[in-house]
């Protein structure tokens, strides 16, 4: 049984930052990669899914 991330977003670039998006109540801003392979990438704060539009359709 998996579970499902908290926030999915569709982005246009393979590099990203987090900062969890609730101002003081985020976490630290990291920067993730995109796996041009994969499509994807998940925050490993917040568990952010970050899809690349190109893979928005294949990584659900």
């Amino acid at each position: 049984m998996s579970i499902e991330a908290p926030e999915t977003k569709i982005v246009d670039s393979y590099r990203i930052s987090c900062d969890g998006s609730e101002g003081a109540l985020g976490h630290p801003r990291v920067y993730l990669q995109i796996p041009t392979d994969a499509g994807f990438v998940e925050c490993p704060y917040c568990d952010c899914k970050y899809i690349h539009k190109d893979h928005a359709d294949k990584a659900a």
